[in-house]
């Protein structure tokens, strides 16, 4: 017997299962690691360790915890919720009796329990009531099989004017609560009516598969407002959900990209196609809410609603934002007028070759351009110039950025010269912070690779100290100061100045058990090497550059056989 559901739940799961359904988890020896789900960073620091049951971020948050305060972080959530969603999880049933329940049943909690009977009411109607079969028959005959109805769990609202306040009144819930819900609405005289009211229903979910708002698609109804949403409520934020996405997210991460379309519809008919790494962003353009959350899962976006690129539309910042954070974007080109769920519904091998011959964001941008301008008049260059300059510009690869540089050159039929003095000049703005990080007391200075390899040797070193003997004079000049004075410390059996330092530096390697320290070191080591030799390249570069343009041809010579000579020594 356990003494409390919180030590029987934790019986029951692994924490490498709840952290891996969040974040992609690759082996680190006996422990697990990915990048942190909680800060932007590029290496990962972030550390799932099996024989703790808990997890650790040794980067720039320096977070740390059990299943539950993972799961309290990365959703928001109270600990009461957490528990819940947990319980639920393990299949773990949580009594009222329990001490834990009065934490357990929380606001948010009542407002779960609303939206899921709300969603087995819209169920009900859709199979039992007489118009509610009308909007199924609609349905199939838009092609969405009955499985895909039950899968989605799709239902309708009828068309009366508190048929779900009155069932949910009935159950024991007051008026304000299904307000809170975002499913009733009070009038200005104060009469209390149903939000949804003849209309198809798309219950929206959580990452937990827990119903958290409705979607509302009229139907039969004279209401101008073909689609009706649940607004923002404790549960539900428009900006910072993605429909499916419960459903979506297994298959994205074996995948390794994600499906983005517009619409209910569209999200189920790809689903129901064989795409099932598929989500909505429901009529929304893409959020930094939402970019964080894929972030977990995948790198690679495949886009397939309505690119809107022309000046500064809500589509193109949200493929900004999306770009700057690293995503690998392609663009789904589908027939003028259709959307995903008509292709599908028409011919699902059509959609399966439109997903196949996606372009990637750039050569999109291309296209469109130059199908708008003639690159044959000085007028048609200047804009269409205009419009792909600041794309190429934001690319961080500097090789890609060129070979864009080169295309659109070819394109308009001038030298690359010319691009790149053109894209100098080309101002692009600031993108918006796109995580919306809660600000960190002591956010750390942003740190190089050199710096995180430094730290990642001393951290190595510190576990098996026998390693000290691998780093060379040459080692220490690479390093900053203060890894330079631990190292000194340990060399010279002296107790170290910065304790908490050495503590922190300690803890990175800690968490890695049946880590081959002196091959992780020289591995490291040999990064760190090429780093310096790439710096010095790059300044050859930039002097060869020089002597070039002044046409000084001694000088040229000496430093290409100085750039040989430096090229062969990087270690491959």
């Amino acid at each position: 017997m356990f003494s409390s559901p919180v030590e029987e739940i934790k019986s029951r799961l692994d924490i490498v299962e709840v952290v891996g359904s969040y974040v992609k988890l690759q082996k680190a020896g006996a422990n697990f690691r990915a990048v942190c789900p909680f800060h932007t960073e590029k290496q990962p620091s972030f550390f799932v360790s099996p024989a703790r049951q808990s997890w650790h971020c040794f980067g720039g948050c320096g977070e740390g915890g059990d299943m539950f305060k993972f799961v309290m972080k990365i959703e928001g959530v109270e600990f009461g919720d957490a528990l819940r969603a947990l319980a639920q999880k393990a299949g773990v049933e949580l009594k009222k009796q329990d001490p834990e329940s009065a934490v357990w049943r929380t606001e948010r909690n009542r407002l779960y329990e609303i939206c899921e009977l709300a969603c087995r009411f819209f169920e009900k109607q859709l199979t039992e009531s007489a118009i509610g079969k009308e909007a199924q028959k609609y349905l199939t005959e838009r092609g969405i099989s009955q499985e895909s109805l039950k899968k989605w769990r799709v239902g309708y609202a009828p068309d009366v004017w508190q048929g779900l306040s009155d069932f949910l009144t009935s159950c024991g819930y007051k008026k304000d609560e299904i307000q809170k819900a975002g499913l009733g609405l009070t009038s200005e005289k104060g009469s209390f009516f149903d939000r949804f009211r003849g209309r198809i229903i798309f219950p929206v979910f959580d990452l937990n598969s827990q119903v958290i708002g409705f979607g509302g698609r009229v139907f039969k109804s004279d209401d101008p407002a073909k689609y009706v949403n649940t607004p923002s409520t404790l549960l539900y934020d428009k900006s910072r959900v993605l429909y499916g996405l419960d459903k979506a997210k297994i298959e994205i991460r074996k995948k390794d990209a994600c499906i983005l379309v517009e619409g209910y519809v569209d999200a189920i008919m790809c689903s129901q196609a064989g795409f099932e790494n598929v989500a909505a962003v429901s009529g929304t353009a893409l959020t930094p809410f939402q970019l964080r959350i894929l972030k977990r899962y995948s790198n690679n976006l495949l886009t397939a609603f309505d690119m809107d690129l022309a000046g500064g539309s809500a589509t193109k910042r949200g493929i900004e934002m999306a770009r700057a954070q690293g995503f690998n974007i392609k663009v789904a080109v589908m027939p003028q007028g259709k959307d995903p769920a008509d292709i599908v519904a028409e011919d699902s091998r059509q959609w399966e070759k439109i997903v196949a011959e996606a372009k990637s964001i750039l050569q999109f941008f291309f296209e469109t351009a130059l199908a708008r301008f003639d690159a044959k008049t000085p007028e048609g260059k200047r804009e269409i110039s205009r419009e792909l300059l600041p794309a190429i510009k934001r690319i961080p690869n500097k090789i890609e950025r060129f070979h864009w540089v080169q295309e659109l050159a070819r394109k308009l039929g001038v030298t690359e010269q010319v691009v790149e003095e053109e894209m100098a000049q080309t101002k692009i703005e600031p993108q918006p912070y796109y995580f919306l990080e809660e600000p960190h007391p002591q956010s750390p200075a942003k740190r190089t690779r050199k710096d995180i390899l430094g730290e990642r040797i001393v951290s190595l070193v510190l576990k098996d100290k026998q390693t000290l003997e691998l780093l060379n004079e040459n080692h220490y000049n690479y390093l900053e100061a203060r890894l330079r004075a631990v190292l000194d410390d340990l060399k010279n059996n002296q107790p170290h100045a910065h304790a908490e330092f050495v503590n922190y530096l300690a803890l990175q390697a800690e968490m890695e058990e049946g880590l081959d320290c002196r091959q992780e070191i020289q591995t490291c080591l040999k990064e760190l090497e090429n780093l310096e030799i790439k710096k010095k390249l790059d300044d050859i570069s930039r002097k060869l550059k020089a002597a070039e343009y002044e046409k000084d041809a001694g000088r040229v010579d000496v430093l290409i056989k100085e750039f040989h000579q430096l090229s062969n020594k990087l270690i491959i």
